[in-house]
């Protein structure tokens, strides 16, 4: 699998930019999100239980928009 940068977060500061990127898998459309861990005791325990292959990242909505953005374009191809 590849990935394919598609944006960092343009608020957060250089060294610390939750970033999106797309993936080159043909079995299904996929993104790899890099965000900050979230270690905040509470929100762990309102999400439950986590396989321990899988984490929680906290990502801003401006990742978000990058993906909508994304399919727009997308759309338009």
């Amino acid at each position: 699998m590849r990935a394919r940068f598609l944006g960092k977060d343009p608020q957060s500061d250089i060294d610390n930019r939750p970033t999106l990127f797309a993936t080159d898998r043909t079995d299904r459309q996929t993104f790899l999100v890099q965000g900050w861990k979230v270690t905040d005791r509470d929100a762990l325990a309102d999400v439950g239980q986590v396989p321990g292959h899988e984490d929680i990242v906290e990502v801003p909505v401006e990742i978000l928009e990058m993906y909508l953005a994304h399919k727009e374009q997308e759309a338009k191809s």
